[in-house]
């Protein structure tokens, strides 16, 4: 339930952040949930690999080059998907902080886990 409801909420956030950001298009409700599926996916195996990969350069920056990968992989995922489009690094950048920053408020207002008695 936990899942289904944070989906539901990361696509209403690239519905608000495609209404704030020029540049950055999503063409209704359904391709932002198709977007947010296939951008969590993106994320977490392409964009882990690049995190790991260019963790020395994330440490020189203070963790603002992760925001580079963060766009790249917003505009590898919207290159994938003829609902979404991104029209530069600028837009996908900007829709990618406002993205992280919706991310957090989204994780923060969900209920947590119960964990199990063992």
């Amino acid at each position: 339930m936990r899942l289904l409801l944070h989906w539901i909420l990361s696509a209403l956030a690239m519905l608000l952040v495609a209404h704030f950001v020029p540049g950055f298009v999503v063409k209704g409700f359904v391709a932002a949930l198709i977007a947010a599926a296939v951008y969590g996916l993106v994320n977490a195996t392409l964009g882990t690999v690049l995190k790991v990969l260019t963790f020395p350069l994330a440490i020189v920056t203070l963790g603002l080059f992760l925001l580079v990968i963060n766009a790249l992989m917003l505009q590898f995922a919207a290159a994938l998907l003829p609902g979404i489009e991104v029209h530069g690094f600028w837009p996908a950048f900007w829709a990618a902080l406002l993205l992280a920053l919706l991310g957090m408020v989204i994780r923060g207002l969900l209920p947590e886990k119960r964990r199990e008695r063992e």
